[in-house]
């Protein structure tokens, strides 16, 4: 963050917080309409279970497997992707795959909850589209923009 700062203020001679301060819209307020998709919590909920399931079918658990022999930094975005740290403590002996899973699971149904609840606070205006099926999606959209 400092190194950004420093780089703006060479660049243009002022500090990020005045930069940002007087950068103005992309777009005015009638050029565009805010729209977010926010599918059904419990369908959402249910899709979130059945990938982190289809993922292990297809070798997360090898995957994770080969990282850990790579001895990547915990801190390191693949280590800690969606359920890598639940399976690395599987693969270390702390946790059956079982609760691994579980463990994967609900943590990427608390990161779907951090979502909603960050769309919630910084895009309280904008049009909610509920459905998963990408016409209806459309079909709506275009009935709010037109």
């Amino acid at each position: 963050r400092i190194l950004r700062a420093l780089e703006v203020w060479e660049t243009t001679g002022e500090s990020i917080t005045a930069l940002q301060a007087n950068t103005k819209p992309a777009l005015a307020g009638d050029q565009w309409v805010g729209i977010k998709l926010a599918p059904d919590r419990s369908r959402l909920y249910a899709n979130i279970e059945a990938r982190f399931d289809a993922m292990l079918a297809a070798g997360a658990l090898d995957e994770v497997r080969a990282f850990a022999a790579r001895n990547l930094d915990p801190a390191s975005p693949a280590m800690k992707a969606h359920g890598a740290p639940a399976l690395m403590a599987h693969l270390r002996g702390a946790l059956t795959l079982k609760e691994a899973t579980e463990v994967g699971k609900r943590d990427t149904r608390h990161y779907a909850k951090r979502q909603f609840t960050w769309m919630a606070n910084q895009m309280p205006d904008w049009t909610p589209l509920e459905s998963e099926d990408l016409e209806t999606r459309v079909a709506a959209a275009s009935a709010i923009a037109f």
